[in-house]
């Protein structure tokens, strides 16, 4: 199978610590583009993947951010643009202001990041490759799953899977694209 067909090799593991030690060993090797499926969270896989990314959290931010400023943009412009002057009111009263100002904040804060949450993420993705290996369905079952992509600098089908054996998986499975 010629190369740009594979789209990286999947090893199969029995426990959590076979697979984090596998994990492990893999990343010292040089290896970069990793992924990992287990049946319940292996946290110890978050600093070995590198699965450090901020973007969703900062997203809330600007999100809740921009919710205020529409709220009190709006509110502001609709003042100016249609003045009620009656009995001493103010223009601009600020104040009243703010109970529509935190609702919008509230809401683009917790949409945004939902939203930006999926785009992130990739999703919705239908399909993934790995999903026709034959031994995946037991991803949220019992087994654990290193997956090694192509797209890695330094993947070459035939070293990888040798390295990957070398690391006594159950089985070690190549990924069509």
């Amino acid at each position: 199978m010629p190369e740009s067909a594979c789209y990286g090799l999947l090893a199969e593991f029995e426990t959590p610590e076979a697979l984090v030690s596998a994990a492990e060993r893999t990343r010292e090797a040089g290896y970069r583009d990793l992924d990992a499926f287990t049946p319940f969270p292996v946290y110890e896989l978050n600093s070995i993947l590198g699965l450090h990314d901020r973007r969703v959290l900062w997203l809330g931010l600007f999100g809740g951010l921009f919710g205020f400023a529409l709220a009190l943009g709006m509110q502001l412009f609709t003042n100016f643009d249609y003045p009620v002057i009656v009995g001493g009111r103010p223009l601009y009263a600020l104040s009243a202001f703010m109970v529509v100002c935190f609702e919008l904040t509230v809401l683009f804060a917790a949409l945004t990041p939902a939203v930006g949450m999926l785009a992130v993420n990739g999703l919705p993705r239908l399909n993934h490759p790995v999903f026709a290996a034959p031994a995946f369905y037991r991803a949220s079952r019992d087994r654990f799953f290193l997956f090694v992509l192509a797209s890695d600098e330094k993947f070459d089908a035939q070293r990888t899977r040798q390295f990957l054996r070398g690391l006594k998986p159950h089985s070690v499975e190549l990924v069509e694209a």
